[in-house]
């Protein structure tokens, strides 16, 4: 069945297959505890599901497709097309006759919204997306049939209005729900929908400049609509009550966009309060409304409506329709702390007096993460009374804060709650009543504690079984969760299934009506029926009842664990034991008396029963003890105590008894109807021949006394105290039924010893066998049912370090370590030893990365880890995330193995390990995220054998990796043969030596013996082991015995249990290497008689292989490998490989493998040429030997190029090595600066007034001299200390004299009155710009001025400067509107800018600020790890071409350790380079001791020196120059690190000059300057340099480039993105100003408004801050930042550009840097322009509202009259142009301006210099 066109067809399910093993946990394993039955695939996107009522249909609405399948099997029964079809979303639907639409249509998938049965009706309400929302009535019986068409057309038409057609949510991703509600007395059926509004003003609603809404103009966002299909027609779909106002709930227009409500689910719930028991509807849903908005403070919400009366109703709905408005009121729901809220609700299960929800975290999972989720339980007991309190709360007893009227809905009456003299029924407390105010919304949410926590749950379904409450949690990845919650609702057990890998499950799961033990749910394309337990996997009662599944139980009668209804009988009394009742009531049996005399006459077994068994009165019961042997049982006792008598098997047919042995173990089982349904043992022994019958032992203790009873003597087992060797202890051992006159104690005996002797071992520890010998009778032994055994232990062997030593106390061994001789000791020997072991020491770990996800298992191995398992849990981490060591694989002290836990996102750490000091790894381990890419061949034949070729990145992660096509067939490696060499000593006395690898399959392989020392073995085959499974173990005989390692051999028949060989060896299986040629090609080319050189390509895999273990051959000869690497072969063949053969096979063989991967084709012979001259003519001969020539130089130049390719191979690795080790290093030492940041004071922001001042200020102006005026500062005691800046506009009071005060004050304000009338303004403004004179200094010096004079009034000033923008509009216009806003030439441009600074401040410190210092610093961290010239700045890291230092100078790192004497700081290790100046290094020593400091308030280089401390007594003042300085041509060469070879620095304040006061014509630093080095006298040093083009170099542009691209990537998608929190209000207002604009100039031109846009805010403000980092922090801008910052700036520009960049070979290399990130830089500007093109629009009011906020903010931040006084300055110059502009302009002169701006100069002329002087 292929999609329909336009659909949303199902993926590829390749990938996801080949996904499955690296989420193995949630594959349907033996514990998964459900099981998926069926399956029904769907072509399309999946929408909803709907079952009929009892279960035996189930309807499946996909996009553009219904499909109706049988229940149970799932199998298709019929289907119906529902799309794609044209249509607009600005058109009424076509059912509409009477409405036009002159809208394009396109063709548009339906997506369904709605899928409601009413089998009263037998109709499937179906709404699609389509059409407005349009719903059809379709047959359950056949849904490809239409049931009721309506509208009905045809002869008898009927009325339609366009509400009953716009049902559902028109666009794909609005929300709808439906529920169907029944009438009692047959009163017709409802319809309740709930939609997301879709119109205009929503996101949903397409841009549209005529501002229609032809969709939910008037359609409500709750609504109660008729569904009587057998009735009139011309009711159907509209409102159920007249007036129809008051059954629908409708937010206003103005309201809608605080009110953005999404619906999650509409659910019946009767109610919990007795008798009523009263019906509502309730709808669950989530509210975008702000936080902070009196009607909905949560974010999910719960309202409820009134159906009618419960008398009324029937089980399905209700009777009398209560009105929605009266009865609606909606209480939040809260899942969690008020801090830590899962706020979203994503779906919601009602459990009978208990509701059930998954939340999720608002906002959480960005980055492609899944969100945190939690369930919680709510009890509607508690809802309904809640909803009671709120009622009369708000009519009887007002309590302010409780509830509110919802006065943002239409048909909301009453402005809020007041308190009315009137006693409220209980029908009026649950449900309102006509004249009392509604709707209603409860302030404070209803809370809950989450019970569970998971990340990406999607769905729930609860089901109460057995005194348990199961829910099953459908998850984001497509797996099920089921958890038991117990009474207190505490989780129990869990389990887990996959049912569609990386399909998320649909919020809605819905058990089968006819079986409630299966479960239907939905994925993204798949329906599926899952059974709630698999009981089947559990064999034992034990494993039955444990497994904590309610739905398990044991069926005693049938012994197998099963469903309860499954089990026969099972509503019979203890037929059927539930998990609830505990492992105890397993059923068991117990013989009374187990041990039996075989001379005992008619013994009969007494068996009492325990456990949950049904009374077996009446059933036919016998004993069975196998072999078909059956004996007569009955019954005695009551049912409580059950006893069964049973006679014994008949003397003849008792079992043989076992050779050397006294009695024989006999099984009975309890047999019931045929089936044995427990069982248990007992002893038949011989008494006779019991006393004293043992065989001789190892070691015997010699008793003397006699056995005085009938009863045979025997020892009693005990446990004895492990023995230290050579040690004597004195053992005691009971005996019973025995009585000896003397005992007498010897010490033990060897056999064949005279005398006694102590017990000893050279072993860790040994088991000796303790027998009782009778004295005189030598061959008797004391019986001993289990044998004793004593272990001897020796402290000094198999105890490598402190924890393996200490940690033996656990096996009661008694030793302790001596850390002076490492070694192990008996604790007497030193009992005044430490018992403190060393930290852990971390040797390996392995593997080094792993997925996301965990899981993976980790092996440390090292010394000191830990001395028993429970000191290392808990105790080992990865930086943050835990760890989970296994106890199986743990070797004290040795290794741990642990399970990875679950990262949040890609990192790299260090592995520790805390047992009660510290130890870390020296490796890091590294988290990543596993991607496949791609696969190749896509299929293969049927029997397999096809080599799947899976490309992707970080494919080999984690200790184990499985690759499953379709889920069933593994990938395997078939070759072997790589040799294996064992190490060891002794070899020369085996003749014969094979290899085994257990479970491979295959034969033997014979080894060789080298020497004494060393054998070698190929490994074998692989057949039957999968790839990245477990090592598999390794045996090696030797001359046919299998080697045991030094142990000797044990006696398997009597110690079977320790015969048990564990292989020492491993070997783990990886997959064949992959090898092809440089071009992949199949054919190559060769003409006999040339040496030849093939380049043979390898595909990186975890083999290891060494160069000596390939081998390359082509034909029969072989192929002399020269240079081998993890991806390139190089070898040559230098003889001739004439044959007769015109082809030979290039074959490469590692191992047993061997694969040909090319053919090479001879070329013609010698003879064919000699010929070819005797019969052609002279001018023949002269073109072959031209062609020859051509062809010699063309094979030359081929061989050239060969070696040029493998000379950029490894520039190329070499370039990509030193960007992977920058970054990785630079990556650890910016975690280390983001650490110290939030740590700390945080980034060095510069308050919003110092922000202002650099930025309109950026240079020097007529306004003042310098800048910023910092006063000097000491480092001793103002280090950290705050300092501030002066800047004339940041002065407090306006310094004037006090004689000049009245006359100017009065100027000035009337001055401010001029300026803050428009006309004024902007004839004042444009007169200036007229004069020839007044500079583009001047003008942006006036624009800034002006911004700081009416920045108390923002809105004023945005009028301005807008209608001085229209008039540049319109002058650009006329000429190249394309040249607007690119240069600041006048005084608006600059007030743009301006503009653009203020409004932009917000989101530049909150969104950008972070990601741009980080940026700057990363910078600075990267060019401070090479080399930098001192004397010209150049370095060997940068990203600026003229700033690069193009020599190899090596620098080596050095850590320093540096205090600061008399500062009170604690010394503190600073990384420098041996290549640094001793300035550079005091620059580095400040920076990490002012690292929290804004640099104002740093000291400077030279006020301190360093002082070098040589010894205790003597120390050096470290400088630049002094009498040490080598001199090389004629220059000073400035000392550096390296010069002085000190070991460590110390540094104190005093006075020193810097390096920018030297000389550049007498010193140098790195390299010489360019114009000495070509003269002829050169240094030894030089002559001798090796000459390298300088342009080699340039690499290292590219290697600075990637190690800074992810910091520069976050500051540009910092830059370029929409906080939905924080729209850029101001950009949009503009965007759209520029846009109308446009179209009232009839500008249509795209391109045009995509350059104006960017250069009004791009170019003109975001570049400005990327070049100027100092408006913005408090920071040092270098030169060399400077020049770095430069070339990001140009990219940036570059993306914004839309003109294609036309690079080449000649092109600069600022611009080829970012060339290829240009395209996807170009990308996301246009993106964020089309985001905020669709943004809302922003009115004039809600602008001048940001604007006066803005300017409330800074209010009183600047000195607006020193502005006004400076801008008089311009006035003054200027004044007889300004007068002429004001009497020239008609609106100026009649409101007489001029003569007030006279009045202005008049008061001011006077006095201003005057007392400006005095000033």
């Amino acid at each position: 069945m292929a999609p329909a066109p336009g659909a949303e067809p199902r993926p590829p399910a390749l990938l996801p297959l080949l996904l499955l093993p690296l989420l193995l946990p949630l594959l349907p394993g033996p514990a998964a505890g459900l099981e998926v039955q069926r399956k029904f695939l769907s072509p399309t996107l999946t929408n909803n599901f709907a079952l009929d009522g009892p279960g035996s249909r189930v309807y499946l609405a996909a996009v553009n497709r219904l499909f109706q399948l049988s229940g149970g099997e799932l199998a298709l029964e019929a289907e119906a097309a529902v799309g794609p079809v044209l249509d607009s979303p600005l058109c009424h639907a076509p059912q509409l006759p009477q409405a036009s639409c002159e809208h394009p249509k396109v063709l548009t998938n339906n997506y369904n919204k709605i899928l409601q049965p009413d089998p009263e009706q037998g109709v499937l309400v179906v709404c699609g997306s389509i059409y407005q929302g349009l719903c059809q009535l379709r047959s359950m019986a056949n849904i490809s049939a239409v049931a009721v068409r309506f509208p009905p057309g045809g002869s008898d038409p009927v009325t339609v209005f366009p509400s009953m057609l716009n049902v559902a949510a028109n666009h794909p991703n609005a929300s709808t729900v439906g529920l169907v509600l029944r009438r009692g007395g047959g009163g017709g059926a409802r319809l309740l929908v709930a939609a997301t509004y879709t119109g205009f003003g929503s996101p949903f609603f397409p841009r549209n400049r005529s501002l229609e809404d032809h969709r939910f103009e008037n359609t409500p966002e709750i609504a109660i609509r008729a569904l009587n299909a057998r009735g009139d027609l011309a009711k159907l779909f509209t409102f159920d009550i007249n007036p129809s106002d008051d059954n629908i709930f409708k937010i206003k227009q103005g309201a809608k966009a605080r009110h953005k409500l999404s619906f999650v689910r509409a659910f019946l719930q009767r109610g919990a309060a007795l008798p009523a028991r009263r019906p509502y509807a309730y709808l669950a849903l989530n509210s975008e409304a702000n936080a902070g908005d009196k009607e909905s403070p949560s974010h999910s919400l719960l309202a409820r409506i009134c159906l009618g009366e419960a008398a009324e109703t029937t089980l399905n709905g209700s009777g009398e329709t209560k009105k929605l408005t009266e009865s609606y009121i909606q209480l939040g729901l809260r899942c969690g702390g008020a801090s830590d809220a899962f706020t979203r609700l994503v779906s919601v299960f009602p459990a009978r007096e208990l509701l059930f929800g998954v939340f999720e975290r608002a906002g959480a999972g960005g980055g492609g993460g899944r969100p945190q989720s939690a369930l919680c339980v709510f009890r509607f007991a508690e809802i309904e009374e809640t909803i009671r309190a709120a009622r009369n709360s708000c009519f009887v007893s007002p309590a302010a804060g409780m509830v509110t009227v919802l006065d943002s809905v239409v048909q909301g009456t009453g402005p809020a709650c007041e308190k009315r003299n009137i006693q409220l029924q209980p029908e009026q407390l649950d449900c309102g009543a006509a004249h009392l105010q509604h709707p209603l919304a409860i302030v404070n949410p209803v809370t809950a504690t989450p019970v569970f926590t998971y990340s990406g749950l999607t769905a729930v379904a609860v089901a109460s079984v057995n005194n348990y409450t199961v829910v099953f949690l459908g998850t984001a990845s497509g797996g099920l969760l089921k958890i038991n919650l117990d009474s207190t609702m505490k989780v129990i057990s869990r389990r887990s299934i996959s049912v569609a890998y990386g399909e998320p499950v649909h919020p809605i799961m819905q058990f089968d009506p006819s079986d409630s033990t299966y479960l239907y749910l939905m994925t993204s394309y798949q329906m599926t029926r899952v059974k709630v337990a698999a009981c089947n996997q559990y064999s034992t009662c034990t494993e039955c009842l444990a497994a904590a599944d309610a739905y398990c139980g044991w069926c005693t009668m049938e012994t197998r664990c099963s469903l309860q209804h499954e089990c026969t009988n099972f509503t019979g009394a203890s037929f059927w034991v539930s998990t609830s009742e505990g492992v105890q009531q397993c059923p068991a049996m117990t013989i009374l008396e187990p041990e039996i005399n075989i001379d005992k006459e008619n013994p009969v077994l007494i068996i009492q029963i325990n456990g949950t068994i049904p009374n077996l009165n009446g059933t036919n019961i016998s004993c069975d003890y196998g072999n078909n042997i059956h004996t007569v049982a009955r019954v005695a006792g009551d049912y409580v105590n059950q006893f069964i008598y049973c006679s014994l098997l008949p003397r003849e047919k008792y079992p043989a008894f076992p050779e050397d042995q006294d009695h024989v173990i006999v099984e009975t089982a309890l047999r019931v109807n045929s089936k044995n349904i427990i069982q248990a043992n007992f002893t038949i022994y011989d008494l006779p021949w019991v006393c004293g019958q043992r065989p001789h032992g190892t070691s015997v203790m010699e008793v003397d006394g006699a056995v005085e009873k009938i009863d045979c003597p025997r020892i009693v087992p005990a446990s004895l105290e492990p023995m230290p060797t050579g040690v004597p202890r004195d053992m005691t051992i009971t005996l019973a039924n025995a009585t000896f006159s003397k005992v007498n104690e010897f010490p033990e005996r060897w056999e064949g010893s005279g005398e006694p002797r102590h017990l000893h071992t050279a072993e860790k520890s040994h088991l000796f066998p303790v027998n009782l010998q009778l004295k005189h009778r030598p061959d008797r032994f004391i019986d001993s049912p289990e044998m004793m055994t004593v272990e001897v232990y020796n402290c000094a062997t198999g105890s490598a370090d402190c924890s393996q030593c200490l940690g033996r106390e656990d096996l009661g061994h008694r030793c302790v370590w001596s850390e002076s001789s490492s070694s192990c000791r008996l604790h007497s020997e030193s009992p005044q030893l430490s018992d403190t072991c060393p930290a852990p020491e971390i040797k390996k770990i392995e593997p080094l990365r792993g997925p996301l996800e965990g899981g993976t298992l980790l092996t440390i191995r090292g010394r000191n880890l830990g001395r028993r398992f429970s000191d290392v849990v808990g105790a080992v981490r990865i930086g943050s995330v835990p760890c989970v060591p296994l106890r199986t694989r743990y070797i004290v002290s040795e290794a741990i193995v642990c399970q990875t836990g679950e990262a949040q996102e890609a990192f790299s750490d260090v592995v520790t390990v805390n047992v009660s000091q510290e130890g870390k790894s020296r490796e890091r381990y590294s988290f990543v995220l596993p991607v496949v890419q791609s696969i190749a061949p896509l299929n293969g034949p049927k029997a397999g054998g096809t080599r799947v070729t899976i490309r992707g990145s970080s494919l080999d992660v984690g200790s184990e990796l499985r690759v499953l096509v379709n889920t069933s067939r593994q990938c395997t490696d078939l070759s072997g043969g790589r040799i294996i060499t064992l190490e060891g000593r002794g070899f020369e006395l085996v003749q014969n030596v094979s290899m085994v690898v257990r479970g491979i399959g295959r034969e033997p392989t014979s080894c060789k013996v080298h020497t004494d020392t060393i054998i070698t073995c190929p490994s074998p085959a692989a057949s039957n082991i999968t790839v990245g499974s477990k090592p598999a173990p390794v045996d090696f005989y030797l001359n046919g015995r299998l080697y045991t390692d030094d142990r000797p051999a044990l006696d398997e028949e009597m110690y079977p249990e320790e015969a048990l060989h564990i292989s020492k060896f491993n070997l783990e299986y990886y997959a064949d290497p992959q090898f092809f040629t440089a071009k992949k090609e199949k054919w190559i080319k060769h003409h006999p008689g040339e040496p030849l050189t093939l380049v043979i390509h390898k595909e990186p895999d975890s083999l290891g292989l060494e160069s000596n273990e390939y081998q390359v051959k082509i034909g029969l000869i072989s192929c002399e490998i020269q240079i081998v690497s993890d991806k390139v072969i190089h070898c040559s063949v230098n003889e001739s490989l004439s044959t007769s053969d015109r082809q030979l096979p290039v074959t490469i063989q590692v191992g047993k493998f061997n694969y040909t991967i090319a053919m090479l084709h001879l070329g013609g012979g010698e003879t064919a040429i000699i010929v070819s001259i005797v019969i052609c003519s002279i001018l023949l001969v002269l073109s072959v030997v031209a062609l020859f020539v051509f062809c010699t130089k063309s094979r030359r130049a081929e061989r050239y190029w060969q070696k040029t390719l493998l000379q950029m191979e490894e520039m190329e690795s070499q370039i990509r090595e030193e960007i992977r080790k920058g970054f990785a290093e630079l990556q650890t030492d910016m975690t280390d600066l983001t650490k110290e940041l939030n740590r700390s004071q945080g980034i060095p922001f510069l308050e919003y007034k110092h922000f202002v001042t650099r930025t309109f200020f950026p240079k020097c102006s007529s306004l003042y001299e310098e800048c910023y005026i910092l006063p000097s500062q000491q480092l001793s005691s103002q280090v950290g200390s705050q300092v501030q800046e002066t800047h004339p506009l940041l002065v407090g009071e306006w310094k004037i004299p006090e004689n000049c005060r009245p006359n100017m004050e009065e100027g000035i304000s009337l001055f401010s009155t001029l300026l803050n009338n428009k006309h004024f303004l902007i004839v004042f403004v444009h007169a200036l710009e007229q004069q020839k004179d007044f500079a583009v200094r001047d003008r942006c010096n006036l624009a800034s001025l002006l911004t700081i004079a009416l920045h108390g009034k923002l809105e004023y000033y945005t009028s301005i400067m807008k209608d001085l923008l229209v008039d540049l509009i319109d002058a650009s216009a006329s000429k190249n509107p394309k040249l607007m806003l690119r240069r600041t030439e006048s005084v608006v441009e600059k007030m743009l800018t301006n503009w653009m600074s203020i409004c932009m401040y917000s989101y530049l410190r909150e969104t950008v600020g972070e990601p741009f210092f980080l940026l700057i610093c990363a910078i600075k961290q990267q060019i401070n790890k090479g080399s930098i010239d001192a004397i010209t700045g150049k370095a060997r890291y940068t990203l600026n071409e003229e700033w690069l230092l193009r020599e190899n100078i090596e620098a080596k790192p050095r850590n320093l350790n540096v205090s600061f004497q008399g500062c009170g700081m604690d010394s503190l290790s600073v990384r420098a380079m041996d290549t640094d100046t001793l300035s550079q290094v005091k620059e580095k020593i400040l920076e990490a001791f002012c690292k929290n400091v804004p640099y104002s308030q740093w000291p400077r280089v030279e006020d301190v020196d360093l002082e070098w401390f040589a010894t205790s007594t003597d120390s050096y003042i470290l400088r630049d120059l002094d009498d040490t300085s080598v001199v090389e041509d004629g220059r000073k060469k400035l000392n550096t690190l390296a010069h002085y070879k000190c070991p460590w620095l110390s540094c104190f304040v005093s006075l020193f000059f810097t390096v920018k006061d030297l000389d550049t014509e007498k010193y140098f630093h790195l390299v010489l300057p360019t114009d000495e080095s070509v003269e002829h006298k050169k240094s030894h040093r030089q002559s001798h340099r090796k000459k390298v083009l300088p342009e080699i170099y340039l690499t290292r542009l590219l290697s600075t480039k990637g190690t800074l691209q992810k910091f520069l990537d976050d500051l540009f998608k910092a830059i370029l993105s929409i906080r939905d929190d924080k729209p850029p209000v101001a950009v949009k207002y503009f965007f759209d100003f520029l846009e109308e604009q446009a179209e009232k100039r009839g500008i249509t031109d795209p391109d045009t408004m995509h350059i104006w846009k960017t250069n009004s805010l791009p170019l003109r403000f975001w570049v400005n801050i990327l070049k100027n980092p100092q408006f913005v922090f408090d920071i040092d801008k270098t030169d060399h930042i400077d020049a770095c910052l430069s070339v990001i700036a140009q990219a940036f520009i570059d993306a914004c550009s839309l003109s294609d960049l036309q690079l080449g070979k000649d092109s600069p290399t600022n611009k080829l840097l970012y060339a290829k990130e240009i395209p996807e830089y170009r990308k996301i500007v246009q993106r964020y322009y089309k985001q905020i093109h669709d943004m809302p629009p922003l009115s004039e009011q809600e602008m001048n509202a940001h604007l006066a906020e803005e300017s409330r903010k800074y209010r009183n931040e600047f000195n607006t009259n020193v502005a006004m006084a400076e801008i008089y300055k311009y006035a003054k110059r200027y004044r007889s142009q300004i007068v002429a502009a004001l009497d020239a302009n008609p609106t100026t002169k009649r409101t007489q301006l001029q003569h007030k701006f006279e009045q202005v100069i008049a008061l001011m002329e006077d006095n201003i210099y005057e007392c400006c002087s005095e000033a």
